[in-house]
């Protein structure tokens, strides 16, 4: 019979068709990488989230590893030619959590726009500080989409139920996908330019590490808003810092982090910054479609 491993939370159904499948699971959660280099050998297949770190020394010990399961989007946590010289498959769920992120994304921007956070944290004090918090109306601004793909596409079908105007900035995006979409193809230099809001969703690459940083800034509207449920790398938080402390950034929402989980950060404090967990795909909906096409995957 053959053996998966569970190594990050995620649904209970994804364990229950394993099992319906006359596959052998273990759940097994938080475990350090030393705790998984001595167990993995045992086992056929892993079922991962963003937690859990496929590196080349686990994948060394993973003697009878057939395939890995990414619940998500990215498989940027997992080595992927150490994977492949293996011969270990490595699969993932785009399309699972793309609507429950593009929410969240959504989400944190009105949150940007309103201060909601900030003004819920100031009236459960007893304060009543209605001319503090003056937000904005998302009616008639421009967004900035920055990664026009799977999530990014939803955003800009959200965004524009708002009333807002979009614009997007993604290399692989044709002219004829844009037009359906009802967005405006930019270059990013155009994007910074004309963007009251910035959404990223882009994958962690060569060419999108670091995006946001100073000198994209630099070249921003004044009072842009950042938002980010995309990967943590994407942000220089010291660049992003400077620019919300010289008034260029008005604010920013971050879901993602370089380094997760985040206990520090030099955004941390700073009340123009929102800051969640990594909530992009946690919703209920979400962990549960995932954790089935995964499984399905995997019995196929």
């Amino acid at each position: 019979m053959p053996k998966v491993l569970i190594s990050d939370k995620m649904s209970p159904r994804a364990a229950e068709i394993f099992r319906h499948c006359g596959v052998e699971v273990d759940v097994k959660t938080g475990m350090t990488p030393e705790e998984l280099i001595a167990c993995i050998g045992d086992y056929d297949g892993l079922a991962i989230r963003s937690s859990t770190k496929v590196t080349a020394d686990v994948l060394a010990a993973a003697n009878g590893l057939k395939a890995i399961g990414r619940a998500g989007i990215g498989v940027d946590n997992v080595d992927i030619p150490a994977a492949t010289s293996r011969g270990i498959v490595v699969m993932n769920t785009p399309f699972g959590n793309s609507i429950t992120t593009a929410e969240h994304a959504i989400a944190l921007m009105m949150a940007l726009a309103r201060q909601v956070p900030q003004a819920n944290v100031s009236t459960h004090q007893g304060k009543w500080e209605k001319s503090k918090y003056m937000g904005v109306e998302l009616m008639g601004k421009t967004l900035g989409i920055i990664g026009c793909g799977n999530i990014g596409s939803i955003v800009a079908d959200r965004a524009q139920g708002l009333k807002m105007k979009v614009i997007a900035y993604d290399p692989y995006l044709s002219t004829e996908r844009a037009e359906d979409l009802g967005v405006e193809k930019a270059e990013l230099d155009q994007l910074f330019a004309r963007a009251d809001f910035i959404s990223l969703h882009a994958p962690a690459t060569d060419a999108t590490r670091g995006i946001i940083n100073a000198d994209s800034i630099a070249k921003m509207k004044p009072g842009v808003r950042i938002i980010n449920c995309a990967r943590g790398g994407l942000v220089i938080e010291a660049d992003l810092k400077a620019g919300i402390e010289s008034g260029r950034v008005a604010a920013a929402a971050l879901d993602v982090f370089p380094k997760e989980p985040a206990r520090e950060s030099v955004l941390f404090g700073m009340e123009q910054v929102i800051a969640t967990p990594h909530l992009g795909a946690s919703t209920t909906e979400a962990q549960e479609k995932v954790a089935l096409q995964k499984s399905e995957a995997k019995r196929s």
